[in-house]
């Protein structure tokens, strides 16, 4: 049994952030299924939504945030991470990260790029892959902490609770069992502030343009342990994943809407503008709705982007990434508009937290995708959820530290070794990769941008039985990282449909058929879901 004083399981700004913090009080264990740098964060390319202009103000910040979250928003949280986001990004430019900036009158300023739903610019960025940046940078000074270890290959299996030992006394968090990749040992950690920082669940659909690590693996620990989890009918589809038949998963960034990009279908028309009055540049779910509207009206497999209208030079500069990408896909930008298609993307709900990140369950700590403070409500203004992580990282630790009196300190508690299934059979992969696809196109056709209760009941009698199949292989045989995945994509999938389920209404993400119109008075409320 290894212990250590605080367990950051993930590797993305929010985790990365936490640890450099939390190593100043004492060890910190940094567990990352991959390499450091793989996370959704690192994927990013718009930017921090953040008020750093004279033109600018928290207020309209604030409304913009409530504007997009249709309702569900709370306040609380908005105004905080609002609010105390300007520092937290201070304090990210003093770790090295150079945001672009550009020449005005002699002198430099910050280039703020502007996305669906901001009413100013405000989001701070470096060309196009200001996730990249900010990832390299974190993970940079973590490695050079003498009080963090990077536990590199190495998937949290599951949370280790006091429930599950047996203790008469109030539940909480002691630890977690982890997969050693390399060996294919399962380790016990021990600690007392255990932080969730795994990211969201892309890859529970068919279409995502998050990377292959977002299977949800947090949001399914928690839920195993008994964590209150809220919202998870509110995944966010971004509007514009660059449809090729080669180019898997890669974003075209909002903020190519935000330079003037308008989509358009395959007649050239301003499709958007006719259900918004800021057409492309609406909130994500209405551009979203209005593409998957648009397809199926006309029976085109995607939609484009056209921001021709920029000279060359500046799209080179302002979108070196996207530029590139899409020129080795065979498609120049400056020329011609980009065929687009809607993919999973974020994910609203989580863990249910307070504004310092502290879950239900004693001991257990989520920040960022992972966790649900109700800053996004029923759909994430753009380019928040970086500056989210900052924030809540920052309190997450100072709440941490304030309350120095865990329920059962360091040592006092004997955690049991991992017992596990020891057979291998190589003919069960080929099952495990059958339902990890079934999930996935599963979730795509029933539990998509658009939904009906029929769809969704489907989804939910097909889900109880694939969860049924891979809980005996979990049980029966030795565990790997892709079987591990299967379960947590299974359970949060299965979330995902039983939230979507008790909702009767259409609010933000969540757009049903059967129930188009909102409705305050029976459901401006989270949806939460509890084991208990």
């Amino acid at each position: 049994m290894r212990e250590f004083d605080f367990v950051v399981i993930g590797s993305g700004i929010a985790g990365l952030t936490f640890a450099l913090k939390a190593a100043e009080h004492g060890r910190v264990a940094v567990i990352t299924k991959r390499k450091g740098v793989d996370s959704n964060t690192a994927w990013a390319q718009g930017g921090v939504a953040c008020v750093t202009s004279g033109e600018d103000s928290f207020a309209l910040h604030i409304r913009d945030t409530l504007e997009a979250g249709a309702g569900l928003c709370n306040l609380e949280a908005v105004e905080t991470v609002v609010r105390e986001g300007p520092e937290r990004v201070r304090e990210l430019i003093a770790l090295g990260l150079h945001f672009d900036e550009r020449d005005v009158s002699g002198h430099r300023e910050l280039d703020l790029g502007r996305e669906g739903g901001h009413s100013k610019r405000r989001v701070l960025h470096v060309h196009d892959m200001t996730g990249f940046e900010i990832e390299t940078t974190l993970l940079t000074a973590v490695r050079q902490s003498p009080n963090v270890e990077l536990l590199e290959n190495h998937m949290a299996v599951d949370l280790i609770t006091a429930a599950k030992l047996g203790f008469a006394t109030e539940d909480h968090c002691l630890g977690a069992y982890v997969l050693d990749e390399t060996s294919g040992a399962v380790e016990t950690i021990r600690t007392d502030r255990l932080l969730l920082a795994t990211g969201g669940c892309g890859k529970v659909y068919l279409y995502t343009t998050n990377p292959d690590i977002a299977t949800g693996d947090g949001v399914a620990m928690a839920w195993r342990a008994g964590a209150a989890i809220a919202n998870m009918e509110f995944v966010q589809f971004h509007p514009t994943c660059l449809f090729h038949p080669h180019a898997k998963s890669f974003l075209i960034s909002e903020a190519v809407r935000g330079e003037g990009g308008i989509l358009r279908n395959a007649k050239g028309d301003d499709f958007v503008a006719r259900v918004h009055p800021q057409g492309s540049l609406a909130p994500r779910d209405v551009v979203a709705r209005a593409i998957d509207a648009e397809m199926k009206r006309s029976g085109a497999q995607c939609v484009y982007l056209d921001i021709t209208q920029q000279p060359r030079a500046f799209l080179q500069e302002r979108f070196p990434h996207i530029y590139e990408t899409c020129l080795r896909h065979g498609i120049d930008m400056a020329k011609e508009p980009i065929p687009v298609v809607p993919a999973a993307h974020y994910q609203c709900g989580g863990i249910r937290t307070d504004i310092d990140g502290a879950t239900s369950l004693p001991g257990l700590y989520a920040i960022g995708e992972v966790g649900c403070t109700g800053l996004h409500g029923a759909n994430r203004l753009a380019s928040n959820s970086l500056l989210e992580g900052l924030v809540i990282a920052h309190r997450a630790c100072a709440a941490l530290i304030a309350s120095r009196s865990p329920a059962h300190p360091s040592g006092a508690v004997s955690l049991p070794e991992w017992q596990s299934g020891d057979v291998q059979n190589v003919d069960e992969l080929v099952v495990i990769y059958h339902n990890w696809d079934e999930i996935r196109r599963l979730m795509w056709d029933y539990v998509g941008i658009v939904r009906t209760d029929k769809r969704l009941q489907r989804a939910s009698a097909r889900l109880r039985n694939l969860q049924r199949e891979i809980q005996e292989f979990y049980w029966n045989f030795r565990i790997t990282v892709d079987l591990l995945e299967l379960r947590n994509l299974a359970t949060v999938a299965a979330l995902i449909v039983d939230s979507a389920l008790s909702r009767k209404e259409s609010r933000g993400l969540h757009f049903t058929l059967d129930y188009p119109a909102m409705n305050d008075e029976a459901f401006r409320r989270d949806t939460l879901l509890s084991r208990s």
